[in-house]
């Protein structure tokens, strides 16, 4: 089956051809370094990770481009707030984002351009603009004439005419009384008094927000590339007006797709800070939530669905992900050596695998290719994992020989295969904290039985006080139990 993504420019499900064989560009809008990273960002990041991440391992080439945007007025604004300057909001706050996306287990891109790195390429694409008449200057601003883009509106679905009535007979801000068009946007502001600015023909001052992914997208990648990834509250305005300014330049297509991921909803609100449910990753992980289990969480959902973020479903995540990661981090090993499996280094051989091994790989495959559904790429780890999960709860109870256990050929073929998929999705094994009274020695397996044979007697005898007291001091040493059907009690090392 051949990849097919859903492409917000066509809003069709399309089967993915690059522009050359092989290889695939991908521009991936990055943060406004104002403040530190949120669950928006740790959905959006996580989706597009797996895109790369399901790419490579597909056999492509690909060449991942993300930006930082570090000239905006949220970050003067946070730089007046806080007596500092826009540099140094900027830095801090990209050394932030590099340190939450490591923990999130999201591949570094492999370029990173800033704003303030491509003032020369953004100066020559408004110059551009200018000579083709597309963009006029005004009182030391540059806009962009949107009626001179014949294609406006085709991502976003906006009508020009509409738009241009509805803000008929309306008092105008001293900006908007400059503008052609309401739709006309800024491509260069000139500076106000105290405002940092930046040297440019048309005065001192800074760029438009959307001017300056057109200008690294093209220094970076050329005037046509494969993907073009966001948000989306991104389509409208910041894409429209990158497809409308860089398509004015060069008359070429800006990207072949427009791939959308969908927004973070807490407790079925839309989060925001004015709310109260917003929550940073840094927060978030900080708090004891493990990456693995937020990563899991979010790849549960379809990327392009709104994704509701409440405790219940994150706890789900994080059962979950303690069962995966119990059959991954046996896979791997004692010593880990296996864990660092990578997409563009398959642990397997697919012609080598046992016909159920190559039928679940297949699945995986089939999955994710139908628009990335990770969804159903999970249902296939999970049954992988069931067997190698079993084995590391027989172990943790002492059932099985102790150590590195030497699994059969079938477990190590299974292991190694779901670390493979694993990979494809990012997920990777994740240490377990150790209880105090674990690490300590804990209880062993004669008396842990002996205390599940008192706890049985006690129950016999309706003594249910003494029944749950066993049970509590057991789960404050590291050991839960489970009772099953028949009267029978199995437990487990936390």
């Amino acid at each position: 089956m051949s990849l097919r993504l859903t492409n917000s420019l066509s809003r069709r499900l399309e089967v993915f051809q690059p522009l050359a064989p092989g290889q695939v560009s991908i521009y991936c809008c990055g943060v406004t370094v104002y403040d530190l990273c949120h669950l928006g960002h740790a959905r959006s990041y996580i989706n597009w990770d797996v895109l790369r991440r399901h790419l490579i391992w597909s056999g492509y080439r690909v060449r991942f481009v993300q930006n930082y945007t570090d000239i905006d007025d949220k970050i003067l604004r946070r730089a007046a707030e806080e007596g500092s300057s826009m540099a140094a909001v900027s830095e801090r706050n990209i050394e932030a984002f590099v340190a939450d996306m490591a923990r999130l287990n999201i591949l570094p891109a492999d370029r990173m351009p800033r704003a303030t790195g491509s003032l020369a390429a953004i100066c020559a694409l408004i110059g551009e603009l200018e000579a083709k008449g597309a963009a006029y200057s005004a009182d030391g601003d540059v806009y962009f004439a949107v009626m001179r883009h014949a294609g406006y509106g085709k991502l976003s679905g906006r009508d020009l005419g509409e738009q241009q009535q509805n803000a008929a007979g309306r008092v105008a801000s001293e900006e908007e009384a400059r503008k052609q068009h309401p739709f006309d946007f800024a491509l260069w502001k000139g500076a106000k008094p105290g405002e940092p600015s930046f040297d440019s023909p048309w005065g001192p001052g800074r760029p438009g927000w959307h001017i300056e992914c057109s200008a690294m997208v093209r220094a970076e990648l050329g005037d046509t590339i494969d993907i073009h990834l966001g948000g989306a509250d991104l389509i409208f305005p910041h894409h429209e007006n990158e497809i409308a300014q860089s398509e004015a330049a060069t008359g070429q297509e800006l990207a072949r797709f427009w791939l959308h991921n969908g927004m973070v909803n807490v407790g079925g609100e839309k989060m925001s800070k004015s709310l109260g449910n917003f929550t940073t990753i840094r927060a978030l992980l900080d708090s004891g939530v493990s990456a693995m289990t937020l990563r899991l969480f979010v790849l549960q959902a379809h990327y392009r669905k709104p994704l509701d973020f409440t405790t219940e479903a994150l706890e789900a995540a994080a059962t979950g992900w303690k069962g995966l990661n119990a059959a991954l981090t046996l896979a791997a090993g004692s010593d880990g050596e296996r864990a660092a499996i990578t997409p563009a280094q398959p642990a397997s051989d697919p012609a080598a695998l046992a016909p159920e091994l190559a039928a679940a790989r297949e699945r995986f495959a089939t999955a994710m290719d139908d628009d990335l559904n990770t969804s159903a790429a999970l249902a296939v780890l999970f049954e992988l994992a069931r067997p190698l999960r079993a084995l590391a709860n027989r172990l943790e109870r002492g059932d099985a020989a102790g150590g590195d256990p030497a699994l059969g050929p079938a477990l190590h073929q299974r292991g190694e295969l779901l670390l493979e998929l694993a990979a494809v999705l990012g997920l990777r094994p994740e240490a377990v904290s150790t209880p105090a009274a674990f690490a300590a020695g804990g209880p062993d397996q004669a008396a842990i039985e002996a205390l599940i044979e008192q706890r049985r007697a006690a129950k016999a005898c309706r003594d249910f006080a003494s029944a749950d007291r066993i049970r509590a001091d057991l789960l404050q040493q590291g050991i839960e139990l489970i009772d099953r059907p028949g009267g029978h009690t199995e437990w487990l090392r936390r």
